[in-house]
């Protein structure tokens, strides 16, 4: 982690994991005696400069979404230090956690199951507004109307409920709930996937004009690299729990180092047939193993083509292989010893 934290030079870092894991206990037997983990996450470690855009993206059941969930303590890690702007907020009480709750906020995959299907917009939007004793009386609805004008809405949809509205107006509203308290850091937890194609660039491009007028950072999630390439400032990649490459966003498409990444963006579809036919597609052979009981070594390597004995027996160390990009990946050593 050294490295990456001497690469920040004079930015700001606003958060920083490090070797973060998240196990979900399972219990077997007639009684619950034998017990197992879900190794969802498994000592993944990045940093998050003040305002910029962190991309994390990999196939279902990687672990970004619990990555996610567990940086903004909705889960308790299992180890790791979670720092969000110089604090340790991993092991914090929730009575610790409230100033942290308002600067940190999450925009959710499901828009319709993320909204209290009993509760107004005005109310979903007004809860944090209540909790945190941001406002109350005309000034409370004053900012509820705001925040409905800068997603898009307006006043008039105050007083409805959300089977009302279409997935993209309740994303909208989602997304406006998160800026309730004035946050200095959004977890965008695959906030377009269940969009439709036409809604997701608004929403996205609507994201990008409130982190410029509110000096917002962002984690964002996702699977569809194309999107995620367009709005982040870099990319992390995961694949069973650990993080394989990190890099900015330019450098990851144009340079990908892991195989993984490499498989990743050769099926991104390009609007071209002569290029489309002239790219070569790296299909991934066997299904992604179980987080339950990960292979030794490298956990990629029952699926990677260049996978050899050292593989096996070795796990890889995340290292900066220059100018920040980090892979994690005996390839990258230069022998296959």
């Amino acid at each position: 982690m050294d490295k990456m934290t001497n690469a920040a030079e004079n930015r700001e870092i606003l958060l920083e994991v490090r070797n973060m894991k998240k196990y979900f206990p399972i219990h077997k037997g007639l009684f619950g005696t034998k017990k197992t983990n879900v190794q969802a996450v498994d000592d993944i470690s990045f940093y998050i400069y003040k305002g910029e855009t962190l991309g994390l993206v990999g196939e279902s059941g990687c672990g970004k979404s619990t990555a996610g969930r567990t940086i903004i303590r909705l889960y308790d890690p299992t180890a790791g230090e979670i720092i969000f702007d110089g604090a340790d907020i991993s092991s914090m009480t929730e009575n610790e956690l409230k100033p942290f709750r308002k600067r940190m906020q999450m925009i959710f995959q499901d828009p319709y199951a993320s909204l209290n299907s009993r509760m107004t917009v005005g109310d979903i939007i007004g809860e944090p507004i209540d909790i945190h004793d941001l406002a109350t009386g005309e000034e409370r609805q004053k900012m509820i109307y705001d925040l409905l004008e800068r997603v898009g809405l307006s006043k008039d949809h105050a007083s409805r409920y959300p089977h009302e509205f279409s997935g993209g107006q309740r994303q909208r509203i989602g997304i406006a709930r998160s800026l309730a308290v004035k946050p200095d850091f959004i977890i965008c937890d695959e906030p377009i996937s269940a969009l439709d194609v036409s809604i997701q660039a608004q929403v996205v491009n609507m994201l990008e004009d409130l982190q410029e007028e509110f000096g917002l950072t962002y984690l964002f999630i996702a699977h569809d690299l194309s999107m995620v390439k367009h709005i982040s400032d870099r990319i992390g990649v995961m694949y069973l729990g650990k993080l394989v490459e990190l890099a900015s966003s330019k450098e990851l498409y144009e340079k990908p180092m892991h195989p993984y990444t490499q498989a990743l963006l050769s099926a991104i579809p390009i609007p071209d047939p002569e290029v489309t036919h002239a790219k070569q597609r790296i299909v991934l052979e066997g299904d992604v193993p179980s987080p339950i009981n990960p292979p030794s070594g490298c956990r990629f390597r029952t699926r990677c083509q260049y996978a050899f004995e050292r593989c096996k027996i070795e796990e890889p160390v995340f290292q900066d292989m220059g100018g920040g990009h980090m892979v994690a990946c005996h390839l990258m050593d230069g022998d296959k010893a």
